[in-house]
């Protein structure tokens, strides 16, 4: 047989000097189809979390037994089951949080004339210097008239270009809820079929893979869902206990908006490691608008709580279900932060964990097959 190695090679060659050539354009069309793909990316994300809840729901007594005659009606109940319980944790979320928000910027807004009182005797108390101010603007030789009439057309231009950012913010929000509807009713197709869906592409991958990729695969999407799952599981379980926590604690404590922090501390809480600390600042910024001293003693509240957290809620609660180290878990939301931002940092640690687990199973397998090699006796 004649060597490929060169063939491929060049085909190789030839194919990466088309890539660089036609990069512009390809970087153009691969935008093109991110922005065409993006509601089906959301549907399925929107469908993934909505799975969790409805397969805990199909599991009750009531839709799980075949003799009840709810049987037959257990994923659409599921579905609207799922649906109601985070629209009602949404609102409880804004019914507790917006508020007592509202009240705290009332007691800042309340707290500023006196200062700009203050400020404006402590400006008096250096004499009346308009003689001075009017006797320096008389020496800046400016021509009013022409300084006016470009002040006049920059305000109006200015007025023109607020116009069309606004125009072109309301056509922004309106293309992001059209995704999001889109997105949505993608979920709910996904939901209704998904044993259906999931039969297809096995057997699609039955038959077009060969049998040692497709258990390659099946373990690599089996290992992923049981990581995914386990990590968004025990983290909402996370942040309802680090909420509940610094509620009672503020509550022991008497600093004020108890309730609403505790809140917020617990929604954040969602972002690994530092969801919290970014509640922790809001919460502190709302008591400063009313005591600063209670302000400093609950960031020293929050730091003990925080540390109680990461010793011993978090691995238990997180770390031990989706097996990844601390460090790499701090490494995992320090990357995918910086490359995602928020979305980023919530992906990033099941992502690695993943990894993790499929990179830690393969050193097992290729350790346990050396030792055999060289347990058996040499002929």
């Amino acid at each position: 047989m004649h060597n490929k190695k060169p063939l491929i090679f060049l085909l190789c060659a030839a194919l990466l000097a088309l890539i660089v050539k036609y990069s512009d354009q390809i970087f153009q069309a691969v935008r093109m189809a991110m922005t065409l793909l993006m509601p089906i990316f959301i549907g399925c994300a929107i469908a993934y979390v909505l799975n969790l809840l409805i397969v805990r729901l199909e599991q009750l007594p009531a839709l799980a037994k075949e003799s009840s005659p709810l049987y037959r009606f257990r994923r659409v109940l599921s579905i609207c089951g799922a649906l109601i319980i985070i629209v009602a944790v949404l609102v409880l979320l804004v019914a507790i949080i917006i508020p007592q928000l509202v009240d705290a910027f009332r007691v800042m807004l309340l707290g500023i004339p006196p200062l700009l009182d203050e400020f404006s005797k402590w400006i008096s108390s250096f004499g009346n210097p308009t003689p001075q101010i009017q006797q320096w603007l008389n020496s800046l030789d400016i021509n009013w008239p022409q300084f006016l009439e470009k002040a006049g057309s920059y305000l109006t231009s200015g007025v023109g270009n607020i116009f069309s950012s606004a125009v072109s913010i309301v056509s922004s929000v309106g293309g992001v809820v059209m995704q999001f509807i889109i997105a949505f009713i993608f979920a709910l197709y996904l939901l209704a079929g998904k044993e259906r869906l999931a039969g297809q592409f096995r057997s699609l991958a039955e038959v077009y893979l060969k049998e040692k990729t497709y258990q390659r695969l099946m373990y690599l999407l089996s290992t992923a869902n049981d990581t995914f799952s386990k990590f968004f599981i025990g983290q909402f379980t996370e942040a309802i206990v680090i909420g509940v926590l610094c509620t009672l604690g503020m509550l022991l404590f008497r600093f004020p908006y108890a309730t609403m922090v505790g809140t917020l501390v617990g929604a954040t809480a969602l972002l690994p490691v530092v969801g919290a600390y970014l509640g922790a600042g809001v919460g502190a910024f709302m008591i400063l608008t009313v005591n600063p001293l209670q302000a400093v003693a609950f960031l020293i509240f929050i730091a003990i709580l925080q540390q109680l957290e990461g010793n011993l809620i978090y691995p238990r609660v997180v770390g031990s279900s989706i097996g990844l180290p601390g460090i790499w878990v701090l490494a995992a939301v320090t990357v995918g932060g910086g490359l995602g931002g928020i979305a980023g940092m919530l992906l990033a640690v099941p992502v690695t964990a993943t990894l993790y687990k499929l990179i830690r199973s393969d050193v097992r397998k290729r350790k346990s097959l050396t030792a055999e090699a060289e347990s058996e006796p040499v002929a």
